[in-house]
C-alpha cells in the first residue's frame, strides 16, 4: 500500500494552490493593487505615468484609469480592478478610495487568519460592520437643497482637487454645476446628455460651456456658409445619395443620349432631395449618413450649411439640444421637425487643424457640450477625467440629496461608531468588526501621508476631536492640519462612501472565502504571477 501509484486528476499543465497558501497568495495580489494606487489619494496625491506597448503615454492619478491601463493578470487582483470599474460606473469618482479600503480590509483580515479566526467568521463580521456603516452614514449625512449652487460647486471642486485640472477648478466647477442643473430633471441627471469635447491648444482656463453641441466635423463643401444665425436645423438619418439596387442589375445603354439622360435623371433626383430640405425652411442640415457630391453642390448653392456622417449619439444629443426631430424619410421632413439654435458656425483655430461645427445658444437645451482645452493632449485627457469626476459627484449629490464631509472626517466618525457597535458583539465577529473600523481609519492616514503630514499625530488628534463631538473634523491640506472639513468646503456625495464601502467589503469577503485555486496553464502550465504548484497530483 505504501508504494501505491499516485492518481492524477488534473492535466499536467494545470496548477493548484490550496488552503492558507491560496489565501495568502490572493490577499497579497489584491493588496499590491491597492498599494499601487495608494499614493494617488487626496489633494496632494501623486500621478502615475503609464506607457503602453506602442509607446502611448497616459499620465493620471485616476484610480480606475491606472488599473485599466496596467493590464493586470492575476485573478484576485482583477477582482480589485472590478471594484474600481463598479465605482466608476455607479458614481464616477471614489475609485481609489474603494480599492484602498479593500486592500486594508484584506490586510487586517490576514492578521485574524494568522490567529486562526475562520474566514467565514471574518466575512460575517465584515458584513455586519458594512450594514452598520451604511446605516450610520445615512444618519450622519447632511441633507442638501438641490438649488444650492454654491454647495454643488464645492462638491465639484472637492472632486477635482488633486487632479490635473486643479489650477482652474473654480471655473470648471461653475461649468459643471451649470451643465448638470441645465440637463437635470428633478433629481435625475442623464450624464450622457453632457458631451465633453477636447481641443489641444490654449490653456485649461479657456474651457467653455456651450449651450448646444460641438461636432468634430467640417462643412461638406467649401462654398457653404461658415456661419448661420437663427439656424433652423434638419436632423437627417437618411443618405442624400442614390441607393444602389439591392440585387444585381443590368442596364443596357445603346447611345450617348441614353447615358446622358440616365445621368440627368440621377442629378434630378438628388436636386429633388435638396429641394425638400430647402422647402422645409432649413438652413442647416446635419446628416448621419453619406451625401453625394452632386447633392453637396446643390446644398452649397442653396446656402445650407451641412455636415455628414455624424455619430448616432451626437444626433441624439442634437435632437435634445435643439428640440428637433431626427427624420429618416425625406418625404416626411416638415418645418415642425426642425431644431433651432441662435448660431451654427464652423471654427478652425490652429494652422492645419481640422474645423469643428458649433451649434450654440439653443433655447432651453437638454443636452450641452463642455469644451475642454489644454496645452498638450496629456493635459486635456487628465482635465477630462477630472471633469468626469466632478460631473459624477454633482449628479450623485442631486439624486440622493445627501452629502458628507471629506478629508477623512466621515471615515474617522464611522470608525469610532463601529468600534462602539463591536462592543455589543459576543462572538469572534467582534474582532473582524474592529479590524473593519481600523481599515476605515486608513483613509485619513493615507491622506496625511500623501500631504507630507505626520499620520500618527493626525489620526490621534482627529480621534480626540471626534470624541469631543466635532464630527466634521478632517484633514484640510490648505490649513496644514485639522479643521472643519464641511466649513472648508470639502464635501462629497453620500453615494461615493456607501458604494465604496459596500464594494470593498463584498470583494474582500469573496477573496477571503477562496481556499483553492485551480488554474489552467497557458501552453506549459503554471499559476498566474505570484506562484503555483504545477503538475500537482492527488493520491
Amino acid at each position: 500500500m505504501a508504494d501505491r501509484q499516485p492518481i492524477f486528476i488534473l492535466p499536467e499543465n494545470v496548477s493548484r494552490m490550496m488552503g492558507r497558501d491560496a489565501q495568502r497568495n490572493n490577499i497579497m495580489a489584491a493588496r499590491l493593487v491597492a498599494d499601487t494606487v495608494k499614493s494617488t489619494l487626496g489633494p496632494r496625491g501623486m500621478d502615475k505615468m503609464l506607457v503602453d506597448s506602442v509607446g502611448d503615454i497616459t499620465i493620471t492619478n485616476d484610480g480606475v484609469t491606472i488599473l485599466e491601463e496596467m493590464q493586470i493578470e492575476h485573478p484576485a487582483a482583477k477582482m480589485m480592478v472590478e471594484i474600481a470599474k463598479t465605482q466608476e460606473a455607479e458614481v464616477g469618482d471614489g475609485t481609489t478610495t474603494a480599492v484602498v479600503l479593500a486592500g486594508e480590509m484584506l490586510k487586517n483580515a490576514e492578521k485574524l487568519l494568522e490567529q486562526n479566526v475562520h474566514p467565514t467568521v471574518i466575512a460575517r463580521g465584515y458584513r455586519l460592520a458594512t450594514e452598520q456603516a451604511i446605516k450610520v452614514l445615512h444618519e450622519i449625512s447632511t441633507k442638501i437643497d438641490r438649488g444650492d449652487k454654491e454647495l454643488l460647486k464645492k462638491i465639484a471642486i472637492t472632486a477635482m482637487t488633486g487632479k490635473g485640472a486643479e489650477s482652474a477648478k473654480e471655473m470648471l466647477a461653475e461649468l459643471i454645476v451649470d451643465a448638470v442643473m441645465q440637463v437635470a430633471d428633478g433629481g435625475e441627471v442623464d450624464l450622457d446628455s453632457i458631451k465633453l469635447e477636447k481641443k489641444k491648444g490654449k490653456s485649461i482656463d479657456d474651457a467653455e460651456l456651450i449651450k448646444g453641441i460641438v461636432l468634430d466635423k467640417e462643412r461638406v463643401h467649401p462654398d457653404m456658409p461658415r456661419k448661420v444665425e437663427n439656424a433652423k436645423i434638419a436632423l437627417l438619418d437618411c443618405a442624400l445619395e442614390i441607393k444602389s439596387p439591392e440585387t444585381d442589375t443590368k442596364v443596357n445603354i445603346n447611345s450617348p443620349d441614353q447615358l446622358q439622360s440616365f445621368l440627368e435623371q440621377e442629378e434630378k433626383m438628388l436636386k429633388g432631395m435638396v429641394e425638400k430640405i430647402k422647402s422645409s425652411g432649413a438652413n442647416v442640415a446635419i446628416c448621419q449618413k453619406g451625401i453625394d457630391d452632386v447633392a453637396q453642390y446643390y446644398l452649397a448653392k442653396a446656402g445650407i450649411l451641412t455636415a455628414r456622417r455624424v455619430k448616432k449619439s451626437d444626433m441624439e444629443k442634437l435632437a435634445k439640444a435643439t428640440t428637433g426631430k431626427i427624420v429618416s424619410n425625406l418625404n416626411e421632413l416638415d418645418e415642425k421637425d426642425l431644431g433651432s439654435a441662435k448660431l451654427v458656425e464652423e471654427v478652425k483655430e490652429g494652422k492645419g487643424e481640422e474645423g469643428m461645427i458649433y451649434v450654440r445658444d439653443c433655447p432651453n437645451p437638454k443636452a450641452l457640450t463642455i469644451l475642454l482645452r489644454g496645452g498638450t493632449e496629456h493635459v486635456v485627457d487628465e482635465v477630462e477625467r477630472a471633469v468626469k469626476d466632478g460631473l459624477g459627484d454633482v449628479a450623485a449629490a442631486l439624486k440622493e440629496e445627501r452629502v458628507v464631509a471629506g478629508g477623512g472626517a466621515i471615515e474617522i466618525e464611522l470608525a469610532q461608531r463601529i468600534r462602539k457597535y463591536s462592543q455589543g458583539m459576543k462572538g469572534r465577529e467582534q474582532l473582524a468588526i474592529e479590524e473593519f473600523a481600523l481599515a476605515l481609519e486608513s483613509i485619513p492616514k493615507i491622506l496625511a501621508e500623501n500631504a507630507g503630514l505626520d499620520p500618527i499625530d493626525m489620526i490621534t488628534e482627529l480621534k480626540a476631536k471626534h470624541d469631543a463631538g466635532e464630527q466634521h473634523a478632517g484633514i484640510v491640506v490648505g490649513s496644514n492640519g485639522i479643521a472643519n472639513a464641511f466649513e472648508a468646503g470639502i464635501i462629497e456625495p453620500l453615494k461615493i462612501k456607501t458604494q465604496a464601502i459596500t464594494s470593498a467589503s463584498e470583494v474582500t469577503n469573496l477573496i477571503l472565502r477562496i481556499d483553492d485555486v485551480v488554474a489552467a496553464g497557458k501552453s506549459g502550465g503554471g499559476m498566474p504571477p505570484g506562484g503555483g504548484m504545477p503538475g500537482m497530483g492527488m493520491e
